[in-house]
């Protein structure tokens, strides 16, 4: 009798060593996420700064930067109102339409021989380049970090313990994309001789 009960015990402690080990693996994750998140945030900063910065230099040269900082301005507000109130997809689109304007300004810089040649816009369309680059690499880390998570989230045995700590545990992200119209915009994209 004193032998089952002994491992009764041996077998609860290790039930309960192994649901923390789930516990802690999966905070990781969530943790990992959120930090990832505040990478994207970085680069999202850094973008508006950049744009910012290249607006002001080209002021002399066009009209368009007006209504171009006006668009990235009110693109900008619309994310950080929807960042403050938690609506994750508002803020994605938002984001998203700020890059759309970015992927059309070296259309507008060919019109303007004087602006191209300038030293300042050239870095900072360098630093929009790679400041993109390193947004859609942050958030295709991010994404990466979400696919992680669900895995392990939906695993048989790390289930129940979401399911026992679904408070803590059981989280719904919204994954950064392209909106569904630039998606079928690009997939019906063809090259005209």
């Amino acid at each position: 009798m004193k032998t089952f009960m002994f491992t009764i015990l041996i077998l609860a402690v290790l039930v309960c060593v192994w649901a923390i080990g789930i516990y802690n693996r999966l905070i990781a994750l969530i943790e990992a996420i959120n930090n990832n998140q505040r990478q994207i945030d970085i680069q999202l900063d850094r973008r508006y700064k950049v744009f910012e910065s290249l607006i002001e230099t080209v002021k002399k040269y066009m009209d368009y930067e007006q209504t171009t900082l006006k668009d990235v301005v009110a693109l900008r507000n619309q994310a950080k109102t929807a960042q403050a109130s938690g609506d994750e997809k508002a803020r994605i689109a938002a984001e998203n339409g700020i890059s759309q304007i970015a992927s059309n300004l070296n259309v507008v810089f060919e019109q303007y021989p004087d602006l191209k040649a300038n030293q300042n816009v050239l870095q900072l369309q360098e630093e929009i380049v790679s400041t993109e680059n390193k947004l859609a690499y942050a958030k295709q880390a991010y994404n990466d970090s979400l696919e992680r998570y669900y895995a392990k989230e939906k695993s048989f045995f790390e289930s129940m313990v979401v399911g026992f700590f679904s408070g803590k545990l059981d989280k719904m992200y919204e994954y950064w994309s392209l909106p569904e119209g630039q998606i079928a915009a690009k997939e019906a994209y063809t090259v005209k001789l």
